[in-house]
């Protein structure tokens, strides 16, 4: 729900904070007094296109802000948690309109794009009016309004579910077809290949242990006269450091008990004659397994030499050649079977195209169903809403032709007729801004379909009034029961059905013109809803005020 509304130097603006309450929220003033703007800075936070005459003369930029509270399961707290940004059910929306021309636009403090803003927005609020048929002519939104609580979520799920095993299997055949079979020479070459692989190549280990070996005899000489002059230096009969710090440590022994540095020079001693002792074992076997042999270099750089020849050939590291044998070996056995899996996939292809009609097919008996009666409850409403004659209707049909989609092979046109006798048509060619905005109220209430929980309308009241009036503002009532509803009026028959009234009201000042909002106590609202009535304010004027709002009261 929104929850309020702050702008800076927005149009004729230059400073309103607005606290909005849940339920029915009307809007009321003079013409001219700048009730729209409102609605134009809701339409700007929720991502619609802004120039420089968005900014309030002599300020450097407009800025606007909205916070709204949501529920756990909203959509638009779906869209915050998968974009990162979700604060507890809390969502604050910022926009900015510089006199340069640039835009920016924040969501819970983090920088967004136009297009980020624009998806949330759509989440949060749903404006009616002089542009409204863009809305009901996308696709989108005349599916939500069947799909929403039709009734038919099974059929829905089963379509989904067809249309993604369909979609899997079509994505495997067009990955094998790119794959091109493999003629005789190719076949041959392959194989070749691999077998030179299968008798040569080393694992990376055994790479990694041959040139270590290598290495090491490459350098044989100088690394045996350097052990054998460390095994002397360690292991001479009497002079070797070993047997040096053997006979200094049992000297020292001897005296360990009478100074703890003695001691532990004692200690140290032993421990390095010990470490001398290990060293000297293991330079023995390191002499004890040198092989200075020149046939086993020779027959080591003969090896080391096919992996560098196999590596340049496959363009890899030597490392690298079992990667490229397990490569081949796959490549072979998917070609070998390419036909036989082509085959499969095209008869399973096939049963799940099958299995995908025949859902959407059963999906396009309920739509139909209820493309139906949904068209017969607006064409109803639109008898109370100042449109006799008028008529809705909906038609879905079934595409052959239609690729599969995850909502089935419908398409739905939605055509309209405002007044008797016109035949319906295109919605934006056969009624008016007010006429549209009336038609999206009906259409809300009769499908109770929206992703968005606060609906604003906007010139919903045009070329209305009495009876028809009063349907309207029961109608937006009702419709706000669980969510939230901005109703931008002229109408005191609209505004008596409201929870809440918020008057606009434009004073001209030495300095500017000022728009100031309030929300309306009792005795403001009958003085309001007393003009709206008459203009002049009178104890009759406030009489039928107060009866009106008691008789609307009386109905809640």
């Amino acid at each position: 729900m929104l929850t309020f509304l702050q702008i800076r130097d927005y149009a004729i603006i230059d400073r309103l904070d607005l606290e909005i309450r849940d339920g029915f929220t009307c809007i009321t003033g003079e013409t001219g007094a700048g009730k729209s703007i409102l609605v134009g800075a809701l339409g700007l936070l929720s991502g619609e296109r802004a120039d420089t005459s968005a900014i309030r003369g002599g300020a450097d930029k407009a800025e606007l802000s909205a916070g709204f509270e949501l529920p756990a399961d909203s959509p638009a707290q779906e869209w915050l948690r998968s974009a990162d940004l979700d604060q507890n059910g809390t969502c604050l929306l910022r926009r900015s309109v510089g006199s340069n021309g640039r835009s920016r636009a924040w969501v819970n403090g983090t920088v967004v794009t136009l297009q980020q803003l624009a998806e949330l927005g759509e989440l949060l609020v749903e404006i009616h009016g002089q542009n409204e048929h863009i809305r009901l002519v996308r696709s989108e939104e005349q599916f939500r309004l069947l799909d929403g609580d039709a009734g038919y979520q099974r059929e829905l799920g089963q379509v989904r579910r067809c249309f993604e095993e369909w979609r899997a299997l079509d994505s495997e055949r067009a990955e094998l077809l790119q794959e091109k079979p493999l003629d005789a020479g190719d076949r041959d070459l392959l194989q070749y290949q691999l077998q030179e692989l299968e008798n040569e190549a080393l694992s990376a280990a055994e790479f990694e242990e041959l040139e270590s070996e290598h290495r090491m005899l490459a350098r044989g000489g100088e690394v045996v006269e350097g052990l054998e002059s460390a095994a002397g230096a360690l292991d001479a009969e009497q002079s070797g450091a070993a047997r040096v710090l053997h006979r200094t440590a049992e000297r020292l022994e001897r005296h360990a008990g009478l100074d703890r540095d003695i001691d532990a020079a004692a200690g140290m001693l032993r421990e390095a004659a010990i470490n001398c002792s290990e060293a000297l074992n293991s330079i023995q076997a390191a002499l004890s397994r040198m092989d200075l042999s020149p046939d086993r270099l020779a027959s080591l750089e003969r090896r080391l030499g096919v992996q560098h020849d196999l590596a340049r050939k496959h363009r890899v590291q030597p490392e690298q050649l079992q990667e490229v044998l397990a490569e081949l070996r796959d490549r072979l056995e998917r070609a070998g079977s390419l036909e036989l899996r082509l085959e499969r996939l095209e008869r399973d292809l096939a049963q799940a195209l099958e299995a995908y009609r025949e859902a959407a097919g059963a999906l396009h008996e309920r739509r139909s169903e209820r493309a139906a009666s949904l068209s017969a409850a607006v064409t109803e409403l639109m008898q109370q809403l100042g449109m006799e004659g008028g008529r809705l209707v909906i038609r879905v049909h079934l595409d052959e032709t239609l690729q599969p989609t995850p909502r089935g092979r419908d398409r739905i046109d939605l055509l309209v007729s405002a007044n008797a006798g016109i035949p319906p048509g295109p919605l934006r060619k056969v009624a008016s801004g007010g006429e549209l905005s009336r038609i999206s109220l009906a259409i809300k209430v009769a499908s109770r379909a929206g992703a968005a929980a606060t609906q604003v309308f906007d010139e919903v009241d045009a070329g209305i009034g009495g009876e028809t009036a009063h349907a309207v503002g029961a109608l937006i009532r009702s419709l706000a029961v669980g969510g939230q509803a901005l109703c931008v009026t002229h109408l005191a028959q609209v505004a008596v059905f409201a929870d809440q009234q918020i008057q606009v009201a434009k004073t001209t000042e030495d300095h500017g013109t000022r728009v100031q909002t309030a929300v309306l106590a009792e005795q403001e609202r009958i003085d309001e809803i007393a003009r709206m009535l008459g203009g002049r304010l009178s104890a009759q004027s406030r009489a039928h005020a107060s009866e009106l709002l008691a008789a609307t009261s009386r109905r809640h």
